[in-house]
């Protein structure tokens, strides 16, 4: 059966619609067993050996995969992941039907005439609730923008149910070093992307710090890291 799904994979996605196409993979929307899918295709680069591309490439999807399912286990939303194909490297996965960025939702609040300060807040301590948990399960994302963050509904005690997306450059460590770039990648994306957050940003950290059994020490670093990036910029 698996195999005939393999072989099946460059039929669907020469029917798939083709989202976008990044240095890494394409990602297309698709149809699998009747249900809304998006399909993430990870491509051989021409410029690395053959042998070495394979390695790499298979290596990048089981890693993707990995800390999308320890995440699921852990409690944390992510997409489903309907099929692996390790064949064409293509990884099935369940679209986010009505969903919004956090990217998006931040500038619609942030455009809007009513004062909903207490909206973002709460929106930021959910956020650092849930990367405390992925961290807590020594899962780095290795790309945490809101972008990467989807809101799809509203639960049933008022928070929102915030889904983690696009894995690809996850890994699983315990190393604090690796979660506070983690955070500190995330930190420049926030700050650049939405102006005039800073406070919004410390308190998303400050819930990350309460709710993380690991927090210390990965605060610490962050701090450290922080402090690298500013000597870059004074060198140039």
């Amino acid at each position: 059966m698996a195999q005939e799904k393999s072989m099946a994979a460059p039929d669907l996605l020469r029917r798939a619609k083709l989202l976008k196409q990044g240095a890494e993979a394409r990602v297309y929307r698709a149809d699998f067993l009747g249900k809304p899918t998006i399909v993430k295709e990870r491509f051989p680069k021409r410029y690395r050996h053959p042998v070495l591309d394979e390695k790499l490439t298979h290596r990048r999807t089981v890693q993707e995969v990995r800390s999308i399912l320890r995440c699921r286990r852990a409690g944390i939303s992510t997409p489903v992941v309907y099929f692996v194909d390790y064949t064409s490297h293509c990884i099935f996965l369940e679209e986010i039907i009505s969903s919004v960025t956090v990217r998006d939702h931040i500038a619609s609040i942030q455009q809007s005439d009513a004062s909903k300060d207490s909206e973002l807040e709460q929106l930021a301590e959910r956020v650092g609730r849930i990367l405390a948990k992925m961290h807590d399960e020594d899962v780095v994302h290795g790309d945490l923008t809101t972008s990467n963050m989807l809101l799809r509904h509203i639960t049933e005690n008022g928070e929102y149910d915030l889904v983690l997306i696009d894995f690809g450059l996850s890994y699983i460590s315990a190393l604090p070093e690796d979660k506070g770039v983690d955070l500190y990648v995330l930190e420049k994306a926030f700050l650049s992307t939405h102006p005039d957050t800073e406070a919004l940003f410390e308190k998303l950290l400050k819930c990350y710090a309460v709710s993380s059994k690991k927090s210390s020490a990965v605060i610490k670093k962050l701090d450290e890291v922080r402090l690298r990036g500013r000597k870059r910029s004074m060198v140039g």
